[in-house]
């Protein structure tokens, strides 16, 4: 009981990717086997803080150590139900990663998997701070390794989509880390307390106007991690540039970081700017829908109509969060966790049918139901689980943000509907073009159906995707209650924003949270 598991969750990927560092290069085989153990260890160590997780609100699993005492910095981490379930969705995916690059990478084996298992901790890192310096580090952390597995492994034009994808993110971190100092000397004055802690933050008051300067910041950040729309152009590129695990990673994991501070830290902290940009928040969350929705649905590339399906599906994410109640918000929280099964899967079969043919053109695909039948079963279940079909994980989120959106503004579910149905159009005539059309080419005519390793692969995700959508409520129970919190804190930020400073700052020098 007494064991730190978060750090061991945290920091064991780190310690694999030492010892992948230190094994002969050609030890490709080693290489390979160290890295997936160390993932479905790293997957072990985290299923404890889903069983052991209490059915109450508020951070479990806290560790906190001082860092940098003289700025307030401490190794401050803890998770609660929103972010608990991305970590278990990082964990579980990670060997899947792994697996999925076994015959695909056959270059720089060493480097590569050494960037793999970094790139873990730095995405766990950011779901499991409470220190916003801490997090930043984390943040910055998981870009290098994603930038060098596009820029080396991926595509002909991967430099081009590594760059783009390593630009975006970069400035927007850069403003993001303006306003976190910013924010820090607001506190500091306020308080007279130098600290980085987020569950000290929430106790402070920030005016509406600072908060307006302050949420812009983070705002860029995050929407271009969505990404949101007019901030997605660097998504496809770097999808159907990047080899399978990084488009896996980059789709089930990478993109949520953005959804997720939102969450963890935009609509808790500036409350009063949220509610000033409301209007414009919906709007570009129904434009995404939309959007993303009809470009997919004239694609010729199937790794790219996949990659602006994620611009639709992240939308609804995005209107649940800004719906700011509890159906809306649970529902925008699955839905991550459901948008990481299945897209994340939709990858990893695409890239299985790329490792096949060595094409993404819908155009030279066909009939591959035939040769390929349990292939088949198996796409066809992520296709439904991906437009929302009843019985699979999809349709729980969606209805429980269309649900939220609806109590808020029956406008705003209206608008947003179309994108569902849009999604049925788009998925199911790729489904009918790629696997159902005749057999025509002879190319496809002798394509070998998956194999165990790849059955390894697909099964666990197939499983959880109709675990979610016949019986979520193990997870919802997780969800709801840091749910609840929240939109007390946001509760609690606008009220605090009216208090006299002398009251909230002594309240902190009490160390009252």
């Amino acid at each position: 009981m007494n064991l730190p598991l978060l750090s061991l969750v945290l920091f064991l990927p780190l310690a694999g990717a030492a010892l992948v560092l230190l094994l002969p290069s050609r030890a490709h085989g080693a290489i390979r086997w160290t890295a997936l153990l160390t993932t479905l260890a790293d997957f072990a160590v985290s299923v404890p803080l889903f069983t052991g997780f209490g059915p109450q609100a508020g951070m479990q699993f806290e560790e906190r150590r001082t860092w940098i005492e003289a700025f307030g910095i401490s190794y401050h981490v803890g998770v609660d139900g929103i972010s608990l379930l991305l970590v278990l969705l990082t964990t579980f995916l990670m060997p899947i990663a792994v697996g999925a690059s076994w015959t695909y990478i056959q270059t720089r084996v060493k480097a590569y998997h050494a960037l793999l298992l970094l790139l873990a901790t730095g995405m766990l890192g950011v779901f499991v701070a409470l220190d916003l310096f801490v997090f930043y580090v984390f943040w910055e952390m998981m870009l290098i390794p994603m930038y060098f597995v596009i820029g080396i492994w991926g595509g002909k034009e991967r430099v081009y989509a590594a760059v783009k994808f390593f630009l975006y993110t970069f400035v927007g971190s850069l403003l993001m880390l303006v306003a976190i100092v910013a924010l820090f000397f607001h506190v500091r004055a306020q308080t007279g307390v130098a600290t980085y802690d987020l569950l000290d933050w929430y106790g402070v008051a920030i005016p509406a106007g600072l908060q307006v300067l302050l949420f812009l910041a983070f705002f860029l950040a995050f929407a271009i991690k969505v990404p949101m729309f007019p901030f997605h152009t660097w998504l496809p590129d770097a999808h159907v540039q990047a080899p399978t695990a990084g488009s896996v990673l980059l789709a089930a994991v990478l993109l949520k970081m953005g959804t997720y501070g939102f969450v963890r830290f935009a609509i808790p902290l500036f409350p009063a700017a949220v509610e000033r940009f409301l209007p414009w928040l919906i709007g570009l969350s129904i434009v995404a829908i939309l959007y993303g929705a009809m470009v997919a649905t004239v694609q010729p590339n199937v790794k790219k109509l996949v990659a602006y399906s994620s611009v639709s599906h992240l939308g609804f994410v995005t209107l649940g969060l800004f719906a700011l109640n509890t159906q809306g918000v649970a529902g925008a929280v699955i839905q991550m966790v459901n948008h990481g099964l299945s897209t994340g899967a939709l990858f990893l079969l695409v890239g299985m049918l790329y490792e096949r043919r060595h094409t993404y053109a819908i155009a030279d695909f066909g009939g591959l139901a035939k040769p390929m039948p349990v292939f088949a079963v198996l796409f066809m279940i992520v296709t439904l689980s991906s437009i929302g079909l009843p019985g699979l994980n999809g349709f729980v989120g969606e209805f429980l943000v269309l649900l939220g959106a609806f109590r808020e503004n029956a406008l705003w579910a209206a608008l947003a509907v179309p994108g569902v149905i849009l999604a049925a159009v788009y998925m199911l005539w790729m489904v009918q073009r790629v696997w159902f059309n005749g057999l025509d080419d002879p190319a496809n005519r002798s394509l070998p159906d998956l194999g165990r390793r790849e059955l390894a692969l697909l099964v666990p995700i197939a499983l959880l995707i109709v675990w979610l959508g016949v019986y979520p409520k193990p997870f919802l129970e997780k969800i709801e209650p840091s749910v609840e919190a929240l939109l007390a804190q946001v509760e609690r930020a606008d009220a605090l924003a009216a208090e006299p400073r002398s009251a909230a700052g002594s309240r902190l020098a009490e160390g009252g949270r």
